[in-house]
């Protein structure tokens, strides 16, 4: 994971995976840096929740629902980790793309789009 961890005065703290680009977000090129989630096996981009749950289903994983109700969560009975997602797609981001990588070694890989 690239980018730099911006501390505000209220304890908040957010990655910015592009500290030198401009106010519109784009990079020195004029071109935005967005990631993307690819599953490996199948060379396909991660479009919409309903393609990773598929996936992360026939990987082991179940839908955990005891947590937030603003979360997607799928947990492991094999491992104690979770995968936390925000519910809205439109807010799924590199940090959430890396933690499902971590968690799943050699299935997934982030690419710049």
């Amino acid at each position: 994971m690239s980018g730099v961890w911006v501390f505000k005065n209220n304890g908040v703290i957010r990655l910015v995976e592009n500290p030198g680009a401009d106010e519109e977000g784009n990079n020195s090129a004029g071109t935005s840096r967005r990631k993307v989630l690819v599953h490996l096996p199948t060379n396909e981009v991660v479009a919409s929740y309903k393609s990773l749950e598929q996936i992360l289903t026939g990987l082991g994983w179940e839908r955990y629902y005891r947590g937030d109700p603003q979360l997607l969560q799928f947990h492991k009975h094999s491992s104690i980790d979770l995968i936390s997602l925000p519910r809205d797609f439109s807010r799924f981001n590199s940090v959430y793309m890396y933690d499902i990588v971590v968690k799943n070694p050699n299935i997934f890989h982030v690419r710049d789009m």
